[in-house]
């Protein structure tokens, strides 16, 4: 297993069990989707300064984590 998985926290009494930053309330998918819409690690942690860049680091591999475990059906393109 990743030890920066060490840093994500599931608990049901903590934001409705959804994974956070261990020790915040900060979602994993938060911190993901502000990655995707490109958000760089730099302006996350200047919004958030209790995160660090490993907090950044463990929600990137989370996600990998999970994209190993399921799948999201994705429209192909129609080939003309």
């Amino acid at each position: 297993m990743n030890p920066l998985l060490q840093r994500v926290s599931i608990d049901p009494n903590v934001c409705f069990g959804k994974p956070c930053i261990r020790g915040t309330r900060i979602w994993v998918s938060l911190i993901l989707d502000f990655l995707a819409s490109g958000t760089s690690t730099e302006e996350i942690l200047a919004e958030y300064p209790q995160l660090t860049e490993e907090d950044v680091r463990a929600a990137i591999a989370y996600g990998a984590e999970m994209s190993r475990e399921r799948y999201v059906d994705i429209p192909a393109e129609a080939t003309v």
